[in-house]
């Protein structure tokens, strides 16, 4: 039976795999945590990217203080997996949902969600009130700072909801969550970030305007990779969520350069000679997302085209050296999250070797 082992070499594995360079990784993670740590301010690495609870704990041993993850069923494989301090940073809504919340609470009393709605926090409340759990769990309200997905409108309607928060027995309200997704990937930096300067006011003015109210607002939490170096410097933010920093993608490597470096690579082989430039690979959409466009080949000689569920294809201009059938090449995801949560295993090498093989916890873990 196919079991890749420890110590085994990369050229024994079968294809495609999902491999990271350890040495790029470590240099990524310590890169970010030079960088932030000493502003003081609390990192809580997203762990929708890595979908794992080892990788979990590397960046904590590095620094981190916790994790997100965006769903329930995340946080329900992670916490199972060994790490339980978890900031669910997606609304919990539906009755099917929350008692999986519910459940999930019970076991790991450090899970952390967020509200941008009355009634989902209703429900979430008289869930508890009717589970026989005395402590409250711990509350963010979602704020809207742009990007128009979820999060409650920042003035009143914040306010209104954070009363309404207030008044319910079974949620304790700590802080605030605002989320600029809509900047991470603009690839002019002064446009990023100026425009993160601006969201981070909508979401410090709240904060303060929730503490004249008489709310206990002690997390501000905020960032991605492709802001979080700007939202360090606002003073009223507390916590940061970078995620994708550890391994990188094409598209966030375009938009913010290449301080930190591709450290992940999906581990291919060429099938089929299609041409005189022109082979197929074994990896095609169920290997490699393109939401964020295609995946890149390591070699940059080398194009990549999608031919399916299982095929892409490979091509290069003349003077390029060919590639052969059984031939190995490395593709860099366009985007990381999603092509994580196509594979089972990570294969973590140094030097060729495989030195550590990590689960993929929350695969298809979207609920």
């Amino acid at each position: 039976m196919y079991s890749p082992k420890v110590g085994d070499r990369l050229e024994s594995l079968d294809t495609p795999s999902m491999i990271a360079d350890l040495d790029l990784m470590e240099a990524n993670i310590k890169k970010l945590m030079d960088k932030l740590l000493p502003t003081g301010l609390s990192i809580r690495p997203h762990l929708k990217t890595t979908k794992s609870a080892i990788l979990a704990g590397k960046l904590v041993k590095a620094g981190a203080k916790g994790g997100c993850v965006a769903k329930v069923s995340e946080a329900e494989a992670i916490a199972a997996a060994g790490f339980d301090d978890l900031l669910i940073t997606c609304e919990i809504v539906g009755p099917a949902k929350v008692k999986r919340l519910v459940e999930l609470f019970r076991k790991y009393p450090k899970i952390r969600i967020v509200v941008d709605s009355e009634i989902g926090a209703s429900a979430i409340n008289e869930a508890l009130a009717s589970s026989g759990i005395a402590e409250p769990i711990t509350t963010l309200i979602d704020l809207d700072v742009g990007l128009h997905r979820t999060g409650v409108s920042p003035g009143e309607p914040a306010l209104a909801l954070a009363r309404h928060v207030g008044g319910l027995k079974h949620l304790k309200l700590i802080g605030v969550q605002g989320y600029e997704g809509h900047l991470q990937h603009l690839h002019d930096k002064e446009d990023r970030k100026n425009q993160c300067l601006e969201s981070m006011q909508i979401l410090t003015s709240t904060a303060d305007s929730l503490r004249k109210a008489g709310f206990n607002i002690e997390v501000v939490t905020t960032g991605g990779t492709g802001t979080a170096e700007f939202c360090a410097t606002v003073p009223g933010v507390t916590e940061l969520q970078p995620g994708s920093f550890i391994f990188m993608d094409t598209d966030y490597r375009n938009a913010v350069g290449t301080f930190y470096s591709n450290s992940l690579t999906i581990l291919s082989t060429v099938v089929s000679k299609q041409g005189p430039r022109a082979v197929t690979i074994d990896s095609g959409l169920k290997s490699l997302t393109t939401d964020s466009g295609l995946a890149e080949c390591k070699d940059p000689r080398y194009v990549y085209g999608v031919l399916g569920d299982e095929h892409g294809s490979l091509m290069w201009e003349e003077g390029t050296p060919a590639l052969s059938v059984g031939d190995r090449v490395e593709m860099i995801p366009s985007h990381i999250d999603p092509t994580v949560n196509l594979h089972d295993f990570y294969y973590a090498y140094r030097g060729g070797v495989i030195e550590e093989i990590w689960p993929v916890d929350s695969r298809g873990k979207v609920q």
